[in-house]
């Protein structure tokens, strides 16, 4: 690791913050030759200033540095070539620059042996190593600075927990607004792109078409030279899936959250919890793993045992697994939910002679419908965004069907497709992309939203 790497900056930086807590805590009190009454604010206050100021303006100057620095440095790489590579057209310049930034990095290049790539690569890694002894040596004299400047406001009477809440008040304010603007643009990007697509393709030939093949011909004279861009057999793949997951999920979660929030023991619960919760953490590509290799090779072998044709690839096969993984989802949900109906409920139940049986049937249960349907609705979300399970199980075949024994596709995956590889960003097939993305979108935010008002239609009833 470069001695004057971004790590070894904020590592020395956080260092510094550090010792300035204690600087600042040390200091308050001896100010007050250790009677904190003294002081207008606790100790730790006084601290976290000092650590504020010596850490926060040399992080944020490294960071606007580092987003800056890229740019620069290819600009003056640039400008030293020699002019006949200057004078090419934007696109081969790219390349050529493209070369010089990966044999900088170490990475292979087409153009190794070329001495003029070689050059600029070495001219590109001294700029870089410049700015980031320029960044180190900025950085470090804000932080001493900041710390020192801190150090000499901390007085018996300095309000420093108006001070540091303050501070925090305007980072959460600048890292929700960062939040929503990268929501923004991730919206308007989607937005942009799938109004060219549907520059190209009627939009109801795309919501409502029953054919889906985006693969475009080369040649105007050829079939089907501008594809088949119909997104029903992706929807109804989506949903056939999307239902086989539920139809597993919800009535295991459900009945697992039941017992253990009314009939098991403290200890069987909190062994049973976290067990089940372990599901939660696998990742989706050992799901997809398991559906690929055990799941759907057994579903094809009994199928075939009672003499029915199943695909080596099926639907069933991917929502078996889908659902596995989205148990502990409804499971948790379900739990806390159960567990925030009052209890006065359940005693006024028992003390009308019901069975804990008939309590949980008719009153539990019933009280917390409105936080179940909310947290059904999240995984249908979490199960129509799922990409890996299907890509393995499932296949690629967009086929409109809702026999679960043969292969089918769903809108994420076709996603992942169409934006594999060496793509034209201009044509429909990759366009696409984005207008399935859009429409994804908007059906998971549409689901988040009714999830959400339900479940604050409960919380405000109970709570």
């Amino acid at each position: 690791m470069p001695v004057f790497s971004p790590t070894v900056l904020t590592a020395v930086v956080l260092a510094l913050a550090a010792a300035g807590y204690f600087i600042g805590r040390r200091r308050a009190l001896g100010a007050v030759g250790g009677q904190l009454r003294r002081l207008h604010s606790l100790p730790g206050y006084y601290g976290w200033y000092v650590a504020v100021w010596c850490a926060l303006p040399s992080l944020m100057v490294a960071t606007l540095w580092l987003s800056v620095q890229p740019g620069i440095v290819e600009c003056l790489v640039i400008a030293a070539l020699p002019a006949d590579i200057q004078a090419l057209e934007p696109g081969r310049l790219g390349l050529v620059l493209n070369d010089i930034r990966n044999l900088a990095n170490g990475n292979i290049v087409t153009r190794t042996g070329d001495p003029v790539v070689r050059a600029a690569a070495t001219h590109y890694n001294e700029l870089r190593a410049l700015g980031h002894l320029a960044m180190f040596g900025l950085a470090l004299a804000l932080a001493l600075g900041g710390l020192f400047r801190a150090r000499r406001y901390v007085v018996p009477d300095f309000r420093a927990r108006n001070r540091v809440e303050g501070m925090v008040r305007v980072l959460l304010i600048v890292g929700s607004t960062i939040a929503i603007l990268i929501t923004i643009g991730i919206v308007l990007s989607l937005l942009f792109e799938a109004l060219r697509f549907f520059a190209k393709i009627n939009p109801v030939d795309f919501l409502f078409g029953l054919d889906w093949s985006p693969q475009t011909a080369l040649r105007e004279d050829q079939v089907a030279s501008t594809g088949l861009f119909g997104a029903v057999p992706l929807f109804a793949g989506t949903l056939l899936i999307t239902a086989i997951a539920m139809a597993v999920a919800v009535p295991i979660g459900l009945m697992s959250a039941i017992y253990l929030a009314e009939y098991a023991p403290r200890r069987v619960r909190d062994v049973m919890k976290p067990v089940l919760e372990i599901l939660a953490g696998i990742p989706t590509v050992v799901y997809g793993f398991f559906a690929a290799l055990t799941v759907a090779p057994f579903v094809r072998q009994a199928g075939e045992a009672i003499g029915l044709n199943v695909a080596s690839e099926s639907a069933l096969a991917a929502g078996l697994v889908m659902g596995i993984m989205i148990i502990p989802f409804v499971s948790s949900l379900s739990d806390d939910v159960i567990n925030a109906v009052p209890q006065a409920l359940r005693d006024g139940s028992y003390a009308l002679g019901a069975t804990r049986s008939e309590t949980v049937r008719k009153v539990v249960v019933p009280a917390a419908l409105p936080g179940i349907v909310g947290g059904v609705l999240l995984a249908v979300s979490r199960a129509i965004g799922e990409t890996m399970i299907v890509v393995m199980a499932a296949g690629l075949a967009a086929k409109l069907t809702m026999n679960p024994l043969e292969a089918v596709t769903t809108v994420t995956v076709q996603i992942v497709t169409l934006l594999v590889g060496d793509q034209e960003f201009d044509s429909a097939k990759t366009l696409a992309a984005f207008a399935l993305g859009l429409t994804l979108f908007c059906i998971t935010l549409v689901l988040n939203i009714v999830a959400l008002r339900t479940v604050r239609k409960y919380r405000e009833k109970y709570e």
